[in-house]
């Protein structure tokens, strides 16, 4: 095929060459001639032709019966989790890497994501724990002078799913109407439909025990603290006051930052560390973590916080806090779709004050089943539910959610602080 692309300082035209010749007569015309090959045969009859973008090649199925049709990233293969929707414009690094995610499919509201790759100082630990990632548009490019390497690569060296192109607003409605669904994402064109329904309708995660799979094995000393370039309080640096045990049920590296910035000189244990050794080792005050599932699900740890509680200071986040409730004599209750997100506005009772705040839970804890003396700290000014407690008979402070907020907001940081005023009043007072 050939064809005379004209271009006149006034016009541009295209003809077909036969037309050529009436075009000659204007000597302001300039004329280019561009022949066209196709081998669509000749790729179709090897069996080679691919069209030049990608097709749908990816299903999520939830367990209602709908399928959605999208375009798969990261690893592949077939993958079952809770689907939940994260409201965060950034850090999706850090979700990523948050253990409080483990056997959750992450959808992502923001729906442009990708586009400052990834980099090694923005994990929250090391490895990720989702199972897959859910997102409208896959940055095709990479801007940040952190950078290391994109979005795709590190999922699939992850061995992460991901999925994209498909219509997370639709999907985020659904959930926010019938509650978390579980769902499976599927590259694998040999299972059908039916086939995956069936598997995300015979799977659960309710009464399920996460918090094993995700906290360390064995004790160890945790240094780092929060970077000079990123830190916003610099009370305590180089110097340490207070020796902390955090309890691991999948405890983010930048609450242990926030802690050792604080001054604190910590040693993290796993969620199955017994009392009596945490007590052996006199510390000033005692974390319990946050970490991924339902509360009811680990009754050793419940058992550990009781023993616990009373004894020394002690600080809960999230799951942590849940834990306290529960060991309080309060119960936990799943809820509708959870908490997800950067931007959850949280009043602060005490201070008098609203905080904007990063959460990340299913769980959470029934204020009408504390007993008497637990003292409602923080409410979520969203649906109303229990944000923090405080019981200061038995030096029990706890937050439902994440205080050390990274990549931010960093209202709630102070909260840090509050703990180390609580364990140097308890010193002052032995």
């Amino acid at each position: 095929m050939e064809l005379a692309f004209v271009n006149p300082s006034s016009a541009t035209l295209f003809a077909p060459t036969k037309a050529l010749p009436s075009l000659f007569k204007h000597s302001s015309i300039r004329v280019f001639n561009v022949r066209c090959i196709s081998n669509s045969t000749a790729g179709a009859a090897a069996g080679v032709l691919e069209r030049p973008w990608k097709t749908s090649d990816a299903r999520l199925v939830l367990e209602d019966g709908s399928v959605w049709k999208a375009k798969s990233f990261g690893a592949t293969g077939t993958q079952v989790g809770e689907v939940v929707f994260n409201t965060s414009l950034t850090g999706y690094q850090e979700i990523l890497t948050d253990p409080s995610y483990a056997g959750q499919f992450v959808l992502m509201t923001n729906p442009h994501i990708g586009n400052t790759g990834v980099n090694f100082d923005d994990e929250e630990s090391m490895q990720c724990f989702l199972a897959g990632l859910v997102i409208r548009s896959l940055s095709i490019s990479t801007s940040n002078w952190r950078c290391t390497k994109t979005l795709g690569d590190y999922l699939t060296e992850r061995n992460i799913m991901g999925i994209y192109d498909v219509d997370t607003r639709a999907i985020t409605r659904r959930l926010r109407q019938d509650g978390s669904l579980i769902g499976v994402l599927s590259t694998e064109e040999v299972k059908s439909d039916e086939e995956l329904l069936e598997m995300s309708r015979s799977w659960d995660i309710v009464g399920v025990d996460l918090i094993s799979d995700v906290s360390c094995t064995k004790p160890y000393e945790w240094v780092d603290r929060t970077s000079p370039n990123w830190d916003f309080n610099n009370e305590g640096r180089g110097e340490v006051f207070h020796k902390v045990v955090a309890y691991d049920f999948g405890i983010k590296h930048n609450i242990l930052r926030r802690l050792a910035s604080y001054g604190c000189k910590i040693t993290v244990v796993p969620s199955n560390w017994p009392a009596s050794e945490t007590l052996k080792m006199n510390p000033d005050g005692v974390l319990f973590s946050n970490g991924p599932g339902d509360p009811s699900a680990v009754p050793y740890a419940v058992e550990t916080v009781k023993n616990i509680v009373g004894k020394a200071p002690v600080f809960g986040i999230c799951m942590g806090h849940q834990l306290l409730g529960q060991a309080l004599g309060g119960k936990t209750f799943k809820m509708k779709f959870g908490h997800h997100g950067g931007n959850h506005p949280v009043r602060n009772i005490r201070a008098n004050r609203v905080e904007i705040s990063a959460q990340n839970h299913n769980y959470a804890v029934d204020p009408a089943s504390l007993p008497q003396g637990v003292e409602v700290t923080h409410v979520n000014l969203n649906d109303g539910s229990c944000a923090g407690l405080a019981f200061p008979a038995l030096k029990v402070m706890s937050l439902q959610y994440h205080p050390e907020a990274s990549p931010g907001p960093h209202d709630s940081d102070s909260v840090f602080g509050e703990f180390i005023v609580l364990m140097k009043q308890c010193k002052q007072q032995a």
